[in-house]
């Protein structure tokens, strides 16, 4: 089975890692630099599960910036494309999507094509009528950054938003392509399915929200956030996961997803989305504050990427943080070996650890690393766990 995958991010290229185990697949994408690392089987993403399948596996995998080439004789057409949210228009921008599948159309029009870019609710059927195809299917992702290939190999449920031959055939696709023993696989309309990718993120963000808050309150009265945390989630209704406190959720799904579910609530009764939304805005100026009053002298900022294991620092919360120390005045310098130039947003970036440890009077860490350990005294963390 030929299958083509548009969009070499975290979703695409884990999709076409993992489905060329057993097919043959070709991956789309516009920057032929990226394209020519997967061809060499160097990974342009941080993921060490892509990394040792392209060290060690046999994989049928090919790369083009041809969009003929990568559409024509394929069985599926996997769209994983970036869908950012439009803060004008309150919507996610689907041209991308849009433009591909026109271009499918003209190519191969009786190839199937699966939607893997997070859309608003509605948007497939209306898609479907707009170009009266119905073999347009939307399939949400559930990944975590630095770890898209194990949640593809592994992954907690499949969600497919058809219930059409070609939507089991895809399903069954994903199912055997994964190591996972009693994968479920849950097939139903494209309205629900679009409304599980957005409800699964919002919800993830209102955890995230609420053990932030639930820190914000003990250190406003002296109490130990561990032992309250580790307490509360002993109870297993609530569970001992998703609950270590951070700066506020970011990353590339969450803020987008969480505004996008919002817009969908026009007209609909609703106080606890908007809240949630609020909440992290909250959360990343009380960090700021908190911050500003130890009157530091010089701040250093440890990595934009938030989540350890990643290499992603998109819609990172520590960009928001970085922009209220800015305007209150607060010198800044950063580390990020991910970094090649010598600044980011108007602030120095220091590429010695040895030197950004000694310069900053104090260190924000969203989560704590080894490399920090002989400068415990300077670091500002709500790592509480020391996990996630």
């Amino acid at each position: 089975m030929k299958i083509t995958v548009v969009g070499a991010g975290y979703v695409g290229l884990s999709l076409a890692t993992l489905l060329s185990k057993d097919n043959e697949v070709v991956l789309l994408d516009i920057i032929k630099e990226k394209l020519d690392m997967i061809d060499n089987r160097i990974s342009p993403i941080k993921d060490k599960d892509i990394i040792d399948y392209f060290k060690n596996k046999k994989l049928n995998l090919k790369t083009t910036l041809d969009y003929k080439e990568a559409f024509i004789d394929s069985n599926f057409i996997i769209i994983a494309t970036p869908t950012d949210y439009n803060t004008e228009t309150k919507v996610f921008d689907t041209r991308s999507v849009e433009e591909n599948i026109e271009k499918i159309i003209q190519v191969n029009s009786d190839a199937t094509i699966i939607i893997k870019s997070t859309v608003p609710i509605g948007y497939t059927k209306n898609i479907r009528k707009k170009y009266i195809k119905n073999n347009i299917i939307f399939s949400p992702e559930f990944l975590r950054e630095g770890k898209a290939l194990y949640d593809n190999l592994y992954p907690s449920r499949i969600i497919i938003g058809d219930k059409s031959s070609e939507a089991k055939e895809f399903g069954e696709l994903l199912k055997n392509s994964s190591l996972k023993k009693n994968v479920v696989v849950k097939y139903m309309d494209s309205n629900e399915a679009e409304s599980v990718k957005l409800f699964s993120n919002t919800y993830l963000a209102l955890r995230i929200s609420y053990f932030n808050e639930l820190d914000t309150f003990a250190k406003k009265n002296n109490l130990n956030t561990k032992d309250i945390i580790e307490g509360v989630s002993l109870d297993p209704r609530i569970g001992d996961f998703y609950n270590n406190p951070s700066f506020g959720y970011g990353g590339y799904c969450l803020p987008k997803d969480t505004k996008q579910l919002l817009s969908n609530y026009e007209n609909i009764p609703q106080n606890l989305i908007e809240s949630i939304i609020k909440s992290n805005d909250t959360r990343k100026h009380f960090i700021s504050e908190d911050i500003i009053n130890k009157k530091p002298k010089l701040v250093g900022i440890y990595k934009l990427s938030m989540k350890k294991d990643s290499d992603n620092y998109r819609q990172s919360a520590i960009l928001d943080i970085i922009n209220i120390l800015k305007d209150n005045n607060i010198d800044m310098i950063i580390y990020d070996e991910t970094i090649r130039d010598n600044s980011f947003n108007g602030i120095k970036v220091v590429n010695d650890l040895k030197v950004f440890k000694k310069e900053s009077s104090i260190i924000l860490a969203n989560r704590i690393d080894k490399d920090l350990s002989d400068v415990d005294n300077k670091v500002y963390t709500r790592d509480i766990l020391f996990r996630d």
